[in-house]
Order: structure tokens, then sequence, then C-alpha cells
């Protein structure tokens, strides 16, 4: 057997119903829905006061932070990449090389193509640190010291 169900115009006879019935018993229903939400529900059904501005109000919008110029300083880190950062943002600049260990002690690897690097150096610091590429560090030749004679070929203090 097949029923055919077409659409009418207007609600359905159920959903009338169902509209009348929560209409009759509105009253009643707020005032539940009040004592479960603690008056929650009459309130926030209640228009707010919109803030009114008192006066001349201007804003201006927000400009970048000036830029202070980078002061830069040699920095090994805990990892044992060889970086300048800088001094007043902690950010830091370039990425100068590593600290790796090679045969039995550690050794400085400039950041270059040849060094296996993706992002290496620019050319003029490359020409002004090669001969510190490859250096050994040891007791008597410390992170701290590596990091001076860096700053010093690169004119920085």
């Amino acid at each position: 057997m097949v029923e055919i169900i077409s659409k009418r115009d207007g609600p359905r006879r159920e959903d009338a119903q169902v509209k009348r019935l929560i209409e009759q018993n509105r009253s009643t229903i707020v005032r539940l829905a009040d004592q479960i939400s603690g008056g929650g529900y009459s309130a926030s059904r209640k228009p707010r006061q919109q803030p009114k501005a008192e006066g001349l109000i201007i804003h201006v919008g927000g400009s970048a932070a000036p830029v202070t110029e980078a002061k830069p300083s040699i920095h090994v880190t805990m990892n044992g990449r060889v970086i300048s950062k800088d001094q007043n943002t902690g950010r830091q600049l370039h990425h100068i090389g590593d600290i790796r260990n090679r045969s039995g002690g550690q050794i400085f690897v400039l950041a270059t193509k040849q060094n296996g690097f993706f992002s290496p150096v620019d050319e003029t610091v490359a020409e002004a640190l090669a001969e510190l590429d490859g250096s050994r560090l040891a007791a008597t030749y410390t992170e701290e010291q590596l990091a001076a004679d860096i700053g010093a070929k690169l004119g920085i203090d």
C-alpha cells in the first residue's frame, strides 16, 4: 500500500496545536525558566541600556613600534649554533655556523654551501671568517673566545 503525502498550505495541524499550547502556558514556562536559571532568563530578555559617550572621544589607531637600530652580538647557543643576535630584542639576526663534534673534538663549521648548509652566510661574511672555519675548540680556545674572534672579524663588539 502506498500513501501519498502532499504538502498543504500553512502549518500542520499538530504544529498549530503545539504552538497554541505553548502560548497558553507562556507564563508558567517563563516562571519555570526563571526558577531553573535563578532569574537569568528574564534578565537576558530585558533590553539593555547602550553605553553613552561622554564628551569628545578621539581614537587614534596605533602605529607600529618605533624601530630601533639593531645592536648585534655574537652568541654560541647551548645546542652549538653560532648566531648573530640583536641585544635589544634578543632575536636572531643571522646563523653563522655550528660547533660540531668531529674526530674526537669540537670544531667550528662555517655556514657555507661547501659545508652543506642550505642557507649559507653572505660572501663577504664567508670571506671574513674563512680562516676560522674548522677551528678546533679546546681548553685553551673556548666558545667565548671563538665568539669574540668572530665579532672582531665582523666588526661587532
